[in-house]
């Protein structure tokens, strides 16, 4: 993106607070409302008229919004807590990236591929994408607009955009859009993310046809340095700035910290884009209502043909502009074949379209269904520049969900099998069951997961990427059972996990992949809790517990553990606060390396990292719409050397972050 750009984005956002401050003064007061859409509950539109939500008056100064995430069939509100920063800011406490915001990260915690069918292979950069599992579609009252904006250490910045409104009671739509750019501390570590969502709801006046859009759009221009060439110098600083050391990749000369500079002269660039089209036309039975002065009309579906179209466009782009023949065959053992420049570069189009018979058995649980459904899958590649290949797939797909009416059971079951085509003999199976204990007890969630999926296309021998030993490798088989109990009223979560794996595939060198035909298994347990230790003081304690059972090519911490003690509490009526320290902490282990020209994490056997734990001071405060974050990160690094990420890669130091995040109500 064109320096220029960025400022401008900026001073437009800027323009729309200032003009929008007599609306930001209104009180965001988010409720519930009945439901908008989908197999879950009745619809209902007044006879000749327009329905509450259109009659509701513009001028009031409240708003009434909810959303589901897609697929999903429970409305959920809006979030206004401030006292997990991680709700707001795209990194989970269990992930790490390579030293700066944007580039290569994945979890601590033992997290396999649970999706069968095609997949190409690239996830490097997986935790700051835009999914389609994590789309929301909104119901509102009123149009509603959030702008965050956040300013950190090095010239990081992050801009983040959302705005939905209804135009009609059955249509909607929303879009968001967030920007991150990150220079780094050290040479060649820029990172910058693009990010863009358009969503849109209709259904008709009589409920009987309804359709869902989805346009995603992620971009990911991420420099790569190699690491460090020598670790050790990071204990004798000149200058007290890491940006002094020599990094294995990049030259030094073309290194540039500029917040405004996007370019990627060695690195990874990626692209994955998504059109969605779901819709559906109902058969079943009219209704309706007689109050005193309405007629309401009521509309029961019993069966739905439905139909999804998918559109993705997926880049994988590792090039390299500065090539130092000499570096990459000290450091990496590879040696180039262009003494200016090389790349590779894999590039798919996926079309998908399946076709779905859905049937409701009671007419007065619309929360109950049965699907059954057909798909047909074209997959095209161009890898390289020059070479061409196609691939075909047909799969079948089942599901069964049932809410029941009072709320105690909730039960889902679906399953997905590739009949035919590239990805022949894949699927996944699912279920999982929910149940309420009671209003003081909680919540019982158990289920089970088994995917048997292919090989990700990176290691077939066709993609551009250099592996140095693709065979035919067979297909994985993860099955995870887990279970889950909540308790609301004592804020206490609880989760086990146990994941049983064969065929497991890894990398455990820079271009060197293998399978583990050996079964083994993974158990990993979870517990967070608030706990009241005062009038205003609350501690959150989140703790994890892992351990690999047999001699698997996985090497993962034992224990990974946050704790956050706040003094918070709601102050002169509008004021609501959350400040304190946070402690992060996982055991030492033997973390693994990176390729920076697969941008694959990979297995290592022989170098331990052990940290200190990373202690955090923040200052998080509500005002009415207006959220306000300032935090002092890393603050161990004061009395201490910085914490390693991955071998030769150095996490960061003593790092501030200013953001805010701020909703109104047009």
């Amino acid at each position: 993106m064109h320096p220029s750009k960025n400022k401008l984005y900026f001073i437009v956002a800027l323009l729309i607070c200032i003009g929008a401050s007599n609306s930001l003064a209104q009180s965001f007061r988010p409720g519930q409302m009945s439901s908008f859409s989908g197999s879950n509950n009745m619809q209902q539109s007044k006879s000749g008229k327009n329905d509450s939500l259109q009659k509701r008056d513009q001028f009031a100064d409240s708003i009434t919004i909810f959303y589901r995430f897609f697929d999903s069939t429970r409305n959920r509100v809006l979030d206004s807590s401030i006292n997990d920063f991680t709700a707001r800011f795209p990194m989970p406490f269990q992930n790490y990236h390579l030293g700066n915001f944007g580039t290569a990260a994945q979890s601590m915690r033992f997290h396999p591929i649970m999706k069968a069918g095609f997949d190409a292979g690239f996830h490097q950069y997986d935790m700051y994408k835009f999914t389609l599992e994590n789309t929301r579609f909104y119901q509102t009252t009123r149009p509603y607009t959030e702008l965050g904006y956040l300013l950190g250490a090095k010239a990081e910045q992050l801009i983040d955009l959302k705005h939905t409104q209804n135009r009609k009671s059955n249509f909607n739509f929303s879009f968001e859009y967030r920007f991150s750019n990150s220079p780094g501390s050290l040479k060649n570590q820029n990172a910058s993310h693009n990010n863009f969502r358009f969503t849109t709801h209709y259904q008709t006046n009589n409920r009987q046809y309804e359709v869902f859009f989805v346009y995603l759009a992620n971009k990911a221009s991420v420099s790569e340095n190699g690491g460090l060439v020598d670790v050790k110098k990071l204990d004798s600083l000149a200058l007290n700035d890491p940006f002094e050391l020599e990094t294995r990749m990049g030259r030094s000369g073309a290194a540039i910290r500029n917040p405004f500079n996007t370019n990627v002269s060695t690195g990874n660039l990626q692209k994955d884009n998504m059109l969605l089209i779901k819709h559906h036309f109902d058969i079943g039975k009219k209704d309706s209502v007689v109050t005193d002065s309405i007629t309401y009309k009521i509309f029961y579906p019993r069966f739905r043909i439905e139909h999804i179209f998918k559109l993705q466009q997926q880049l994988a782009h590792f090039f390299d502009n500065n090539v130092d023949s000499i570096r990459y065959k000290n450091y990496f053992n590879y040696t180039t074949r262009n003494a200016q420049a090389f790349q590779f570069k894999d590039s798919w189009n996926i079309l998908t379209n399946e076709f779905s018979l859905i049937t409701f058995p009671d007419k007065n649980n619309q929360s109950q269904f049965l699907k059954a459904g057909i798909g047909l899958q074209n997959i095209k590649g161009t890898l390289d520049t020059f070479n061409t290949v196609s691939l075909n797939n047909i799969f079948v797909t089942g599901e069964y969900r049932n809410r029941t009416k009072n709320q105690v059971w909730d039960l889902e079951a679906k399953g997905e099998f590739y009949l035919n085509g590239f990805n022949s003999g894949d699927y996944s199976a699912y279920i999982s069951m929910k149940r309420l204990l009671g209003k003081k007890i909680g919540f019982l969630n158990v289920g089970f997961h088994n995917v048997n999926r292919s090989p990700s296309y990176l290691f077939n021998s066709l993609s551009t990427f250099p592996i140095a030993n693709r065979v035919g490798y067979n297909k994985e088989n993860i099955i995870r059972v887990f279970g889950v109990y909540e308790n609301p009223a004592k804020n206490l979560t609880i989760t086990g996990e146990y994941n049983v794996v064969s065929n497991y595939l890894y990398f455990d060198s820079f271009f060197t992949a293998k399978q583990e035909a050996t079964l083994f298994n993974v158990l990993q347990l979870g517990v967070s809790k608030k706990i009241k230790l005062a009038k205003h003081f609350n501690w959150y304690a989140e703790l994890n517990i892992q351990q690999v059972i047999g001699g698997a090519p996985v090497n993962i911490p034992s224990i990974i553990t946050r704790n956050r003690f706040a003094f918070e509490g709601n102050f002169y009526t509008n004021l609501f606060l959350s400040t304190g320290v946070e402690l992060r902490y996982n055991t030492a282990y033997k973390a693994d390396s990176y390729s920076p020209l697969l941008g694959q994490f990979f297995f290592q056997n022989n170098t331990t990292i052990s940290n200190r734990p990373d202690m955090h001071a923040f200052l998080h405060f509500r005002i009415k719409s207006f959220k306000g974050f300032i935090r002092f990160e890393n603050i161990n690094t004061l009395f201490s050397k910085m914490n390693m990420q991955a071998i030769n890669y150095p996490g960061q130091g003593l790092w501030n972050r200013i953001g805010i995040w701020w909703n109104f109500v047009n």
